[in-house]
């Protein structure tokens, strides 16, 4: 035998057998990412399946005393999807987030561009436009019921005083209501878009701009085929971001419409608290909740592929 073969101990390894300073590393990368697997089991894979369980059955006030919650098959899924609210709620929860989205993102990087600017005061105006950011959303749907309010409205009051008509339905009118919510939810969301849009501009060589004056480049030449393409990744983000939290939304319609008048401000997501919380159908509300669930994930889906296009 050779001393090759032979440790100090004269014991012989096992062929193939992990070198005991590789084991402990290998233990040690586990260790750090064991906390994460399990909170991400425990908060976001529990509730999950549990959502999807309670779609497939009788899910009553009841079942809280008893336990019991019998499987019903699809007639939870069959009642949903034959309800006319349902396919409203899906509409306007479309219309709701486009809207929102375009209006965040255009006017977020509309004063991003601005605000690279140099001038006087250009910091303590953007940390004001950060306030709305800032206020917690049932605040602020409270605040901006009040301003919208037909008859004692702060908005309606200034439109009386400059003659232009003071007595605008803005959330009581059907057809009015749902752009009303779109609107004070786009001014929520402006101050994220613009932050992470300038931050993302801060990072845009200089040297290409310069470059494009010394060619002749239109401002609207330099912002397209520099600016934009530059600034995709951090569009990618923030277009995400915005999306999951806008198609999910609920506090900001409960407290200015609670998804009225005559459910022209329901969406998925005041669908889903009214199913379980108002009329105590969990296993209807779990439906549409799912249905949420599987937007999020097909959005999700076509944001990894495009990422994987682009880097290819």
């Amino acid at each position: 035998m050779t001393a090759s073969t032979v440790t100090a101990s004269g014991a012989v390894p096992e062929a193939g057998a992990p070198v005991p300073g590789r084991l402990r590393s290998r233990l040690a990368r586990w260790g750090f990412v064991a906390p994460a697997i399990l909170f991400m089991l425990l908060f976001f894979g529990y509730p999950l399946v549990r959502n999807v369980v309670m779609s497939f059955q009788h899910y009553t006030p009841e079942t809280f005393f008893t336990g019991e919650a019998p499987l019903n098959g699809f007639d939870n899924w069959s009642t949903v999807f034959q309800d006319d609210l349902f396919g409203k709620a899906l509409w306007h929860t479309l219309v709701f987030t486009a809207g929102s989205l375009l209006g965040q993102f255009c006017i977020g990087l509309a004063l991003a561009v601005f605000f690279t600017r140099k001038f006087p005061l250009n910091g303590v105006l953007r940390s004001l436009i950060l306030l709305p950011w800032l206020v917690p959303m049932v605040v602020s749907g409270i605040v901006w019921r009040r301003i919208l309010d037909q008859d004692t409205g702060v908005l309606n009051s200034f439109l009386d005083t400059l003659g232009l008509g003071g007595h605008t339905p803005w959330l009581t009118d059907p057809h009015m209501a749902l752009l009303s919510v779109i609107l004070v939810n786009i001014w929520i969301g402006i101050p994220f878009n613009m932050v992470i849009l300038y931050g993302g501009l801060q990072e845009v060589p200089r040297e290409l701009y310069e470059a494009a004056a010394l060619d002749g480049a239109s401002a609207w030449r330099t912002f397209r085929s520099i600016t934009l393409p530059v600034l995709r990744p951090v569009i990618t983000v923030v277009l995400v971001l915005g999306f999951m939290s806008t198609v999910k939304i609920l506090d900001l319609i409960l407290a200015l419409t609670d998804g009225g008048p005559a459910d022209a401000t329901q969406t998925l997501g005041t669908l889903t608290y009214q199913n379980s919380f108002v009329r105590l159908d969990f296993g209807a509300g779990a439906v549409v909740g799912n249905v949420l669930i599987l937007i999020s994930a097909v959005f999700a889906v076509f944001y990894l592929r495009a990422n994987r296009t682009e880097g290819k």
